[in-house]
């Protein structure tokens, strides 16, 4: 019955009727109640499936307006990055958190989420529960960001610029950053995958920065490639007009992709990896994502 059941969702998802929020909650539905008859393999296909999605999401990408978009985001990012890992550490030490778990769940809140901390964790020398604690922390806050921040948006008359600035500052993951982003307009869609995967690359700095503060030797720290192939693809549709045809068949490709990935996301989230967590990470976790939420939202709102 559940291997059924997950099927079809898997099939609704590549219907014109879903979209990245329903796809959301219909995982986390699944979730709660049959469970996922296929959590091991989800785990190992979620990640590559939402990279291939990022790659052609760059076939509709002009190079030009990201270019734009990524000096504008620049100062935010830089500011917003640093501003987080020194209120993680901060908060952690008020909360009495282990310095790992609040490093890990910072690195997330601030660059990329569970990208972030998959690359940071090796870097640390994390324990399987640390990894697990970060992970489940940021999985939970970027399921509720998909739903309320398209909500706000709205609600606060929010340009496709603005939104788009916003999305990629304040989700964690860009499987929900491009999830509201697209629920929220194709230019909010841009703006947000640009400004996110040029965040992206802070990985690399901050896990250097990593290996040093925790005196850490000898580790390999894992580099986003996807990104690369992001660029390629968008320099594809801006510089070689016989490619740009397939650019619309392409984004449909990796929006279906996008859908089928936080379906599978929300599918791994169960009461019990809910649970285990425990409230203090949640709560260095919520305390981060509000204060980089709201002061992101002034500075947006004032500045753009």
């Amino acid at each position: 019955m559940r291997e059924v059941v997950f099927g079809l969702i898997v099939l609704f998802c590549f219907t014109p009727w879903a979209s990245p929020p329903v796809a959301l909650a219909l995982g986390l539905l699944l979730a709660q109640t049959l469970g996922n008859p296929f959590s091991t393999q989800a785990k190992k296909v979620t990640a590559k499936l939402l990279q291939y999605s990022v790659i052609g999401l760059g076939f509709g990408m002009n190079a030009h307006a990201a270019v734009q978009a990524g000096r504008e985001g620049l100062l935010f990012t830089v500011a917003s990055i640093a501003g987080t890992l020194v209120l993680g550490y901060l908060v952690g030490r008020w909360l009495g958190l282990g310095r790992r778990v609040v490093h890990l769940i910072s690195c997330g809140t601030a660059i990329c989420g569970g990208s972030a901390i998959a690359a940071v964790g090796p870097v640390l020398r994390a324990k399987d529960e640390e990894m697990s604690v970060a992970l489940g922390t940021v999985f939970v806050l970027n399921a509720v960001a998909l739903f309320a921040f398209p909500t706000i948006g709205h609600a606060l008359a929010m340009t496709q610029n603005q939104f788009g600035l916003w999305c990629a500052i304040a989700i964690h993951d860009t499987s929900s950053v491009v999830g509201a982003a697209t629920a929220y307009g194709d230019q909010a869609l841009q703006v947000a995958t640009t400004v996110k995967l040029a965040r992206a690359l802070w990985i690399i700095p901050v896990a250097l920065g990593t290996a040093l503060v925790f005196k850490q030797k000898g580790v390999k720290i894992k580099i986003p490639y996807f990104i690369l192939g992001f660029v390629v693809a968008m320099l594809i549709n801006t510089f070689v007009p016989a490619a740009r045809p397939l650019g619309p068949l392409m984004v449909s490709l990796a929006k279906i992709g996008l859908t089928v990935t936080l379906f599978l996301i929300g599918a791994g989230l169960s009461m019990k990896v809910v649970k285990s967590v425990g409230p203090r990470p949640y709560l260095l976790g919520t305390v981060l994502w509000l204060v980089i939420s709201m002061a992101s939202l002034y500075v947006i709102l004032q500045a753009v």
